[in-house]
């Protein structure tokens, strides 16, 4: 599929009021109109306020906007943007009564020197900053890629020149970073030859492919039945590198035109490598962490490529509640819900409203659509406030849209939104300025490797949800485009001195995002392998640099020690060992001994071969243990685990190849247990 553009300015997000009311004044703002969608009884008093909304948008002798017009200010093929100019409409009613209990995200101007010296701080490069010779940051550069490196370059050298001209402290000279004699730097595009379909140029080899079975690819795009183009995606290079030279005097043509039709989305198809696929959840935080560095050096590597000025908001400073459901930040709540559920990572009160519509509203029709009653609404707001913890509310006495609206309201009330304030501009930029559903898939994929790991989880859990009404459609009338006009504005919308500007011109940009994001959620929660990759090297540099160190402390130690040491000493016993068995270096090349202590049998030896895999291994213990372990284990759901050498700790997808697992990790224990939730 191919999307026309226009190439405009982009979005400004000024500042995040989820409760300051505003009324919506004559919007001059054109979309091909469609029959509305069916609302119940109980909506007709907003349904007739929406279609003067609608009116108003589609006022064709309404003067010109007084801004200039932005791509995402795009007419809709067989449809009408009603849905989603009716559910803005229902927010500022809803939060009227609210106002002055306002949160309030202030966001203080920055000069281009101050913005970069933040984005070398969050990609764990404060190193080059404060000019001290840290392992961290030198393990990083250390598994850069070109065009990573290139992005890293560029922002120290804006950051360098801004404290020149400041006449600031002396700083480091980018050659001394990179290692590299020429002082005039340069940010080219990868030239690469032409790419094939799944748009990845692999430098001199090609990656070695499963063969097409059940379970041997993601696949992520329409139901069968649907004609649709079929992508394959791969994660092997990492896709700033793999980006076609774009033309410098290309022109975006002047509409940009969005189909609500599932089938004009393309189908990805992501193959497993031998290393299998890898989900967020699957790593260990501290890997995730490092995931969270380059994902944004590669979405930055990324948007330079593509000749696109990534934009962050700079965040100064949140209001929230430290108590309470509502309008509390995630990572306090969690650490709320933690005292009383430890390791959850969804709060309790989200996800009970999510349980409460899967168990009897998913067939609803115009579930999410529909609203439910103000008053009642704000009661059982009110109610939960003071009985949820408590465990004395009596949920069965909430209908079906007053929960969607619980659950709207909880979304919006956040402190800072779910896909966070600091990068909504790249959001809205990967749609008004990239035209390839690929590419924009490939930025929002960065962008969700990019969350908190509360928002990141939250976020998952909404949008599986999301993704059983569209499955509902039969029966609740709400389509994928139906549900992305309704969730958008409760996601993106935000208030300040231009915000009817904002919204109208994010209306079709942000359902567009919101299609794509519940598509092709299973993609975006797969962390690309390349990036593991270079987690692997951050480690194993890091590991190499504490090793030089020890060395070089025990050589001291030994030194100030030698002249009051015993020479004299017990000997050893020939043969013993001084660390424990399975740590011994005499174990065979290709053989490990994996470990699963919740069994009978606690250890295995296992000699791997070519086409040997981790599910073979799961099924091994299985046989072995079938008889001896208790059945508390044999009802939980086990999978293995690769931890230490140069992983922290990693989940092994079932049908990954051990022995390449093996040879990419040597020095990695081996064990298994239950997969945490």
């Amino acid at each position: 599929m191919t999307m026309e553009m226009k190439d405009s300015g982009s979005v400004v997000l000024t500042a995040y009021h989820p409760h300051s009311p505003a009324r919506i004044p004559g919007m001059e703002q054109s979309f091909v109109q469609d029959t509305p969608a069916s609302h119940s009884p109980a909506s007709r008093k907003s349904l007739s306020r929406c279609r003067r909304i609608n009116r108003m948008l589609s006022n064709e002798s309404a003067p010109p906007p007084a801004f200039s017009r932005s791509n995402s200010q795009a007419s809709m093929d067989s449809t009408s943007m009603e849905d989603f100019w009716c559910e803005v409409e229902n927010i500022k009613e809803s939060s009227e009564d609210r106002a002055e209990e306002a949160t309030l995200l202030e966001f203080k101007p920055a000069d281009e020197g101050e913005l970069e010296a933040e984005w070398l701080q969050d990609v764990g490069l404060s190193t080059l900053i404060s000019g001290a010779e840290e392992e961290d940051g030198q393990a990083l550069l250390s598994t850069l890629t070109r065009t990573q490196a290139a992005a890293v370059q560029k922002r120290y050298n804006t950051y360098t020149q801004t404290l020149r001209k400041k006449n600031k402290h002396t700083v480091r000279d980018v050659r001394d970073i990179f290692g590299t004699n020429d002082s005039s730097l340069t940010f080219e595009t990868v030239p690469v030859s032409p790419v094939p379909s799944n748009g990845i140029q692999l430098p001199g080899q090609k990656p070695v492919w499963k063969s097409v079975t059940s379970n041997s690819c993601l696949d992520c795009g329409l139901d069968k039945g649907i004609p649709s183009t079929t992508e394959e995606l791969s994660y092997e290079v990492s896709f700033s590198e793999s980006i076609m030279i774009l033309p410098k005097t290309q022109e975006w043509p002047k509409n940009q035109r969005f189909k609500k039709e599932d089938s004009t989305l393309p189908k990805f198809i992501v193959r497993k490598s031998r290393f299998g696929l890898t989900e967020v959840g699957d790593l260990s935080p501290e890997d995730m962490k490092k995931i969270r560095y380059l994902s944004l050096i590669e979405l930055t590597a990324f948007y330079d490529a593509l000749g696109v000025e990534l934009k962050r908001n700079r965040t100064e400073r949140v209001r929230g509640r430290e108590s309470g459901l509502f309008g509390v930040p995630l990572t306090i709540l969690l650490e709320n819900d933690q005292k009383k559920v430890p390791g959850i990572k969804v709060p309790l009160i989200f996800q009970k409203l999510l349980r409460k519509l899967e168990e009897t509203g998913l067939e609803t029709e115009g579930i999410l659509r529909v609203p439910g009653s103000a008053s009642r609404v704000k009661n059982l707001h009110q109610e939960l406030e003071a009985k949820f913890y408590e465990d004395t509310f009596d949920w069965d006495q909430v209908r079906n849209n007053d929960a969607a609206g619980l659950l709207k309201m909880f979304i919006r009330e956040l402190p800072s939104p779910l896909f966070t304030v600091e990068y909504l501009p790249a959001f809205i930029t990967l749609v008004e300025k990239i035209s390839k559903i690929k590419l924009q898939l490939q930025a929002l994929h960065l962008l969700i490797m990019l969350l908190p790991e509360a928002n990141r989880d939250t976020a998952k859990a909404f949008l599986q949800f999301l993704k059983k009404v569209v499955s509902n459609e039969g029966k609740n009338k709400m389509n994928l485009w139906n549900v992305s006009m309704i969730v958008a504005p409760n996601l993106f919308i935000y208030k300040g001195k231009r915000a009817n500007q904002q919204e109208m011109q994010a209306a079709a940009t942000t359902a567009h995002i919101v299609r794509l994001l519940i598509r092709y959620q299973d993609i975006l929660w797969t962390v690309p392998s390349f990036l593991i990759s270079q987690v692997r090297k951050m480690n194993e540099a890091a590991m190499n640099n504490s090793k030089r160190q020890l060395m070089f402390d025990k050589g001291v130690r030994k030194l100030l020690r030698r002249k009051t040491m015993e020479r004299e000493r017990p000997e050893r016993p020939e043969g013993a060992a001084t660390f424990p068995p399975y740590l011994q270096s005499d174990i065979p090349e290709g053989v490990i001994r994996v470990y699963a202590p919740l069994h009978s049998k606690v250890s295995m030896a296992i000699q791997l071969n070519s086409q040997t895999k981790a599910r073979d291994i799961l099924a091994r213990f299985h046989c072995e243990n079938s008889y001896g372990t208790s059945q508390n284990v044999r009802g939980q759901i086990q999978s293995l685990h690769e931890i230490g050498g140069n992983i922290g700790q990693h989940c092994l997808d079932p049908d990954a190849y051990m022995l390449d697992v093996y040879r990419a990790n040597p020095q990695a224990e081996w064990v298994i247990k239950p997969k945490a939730s």
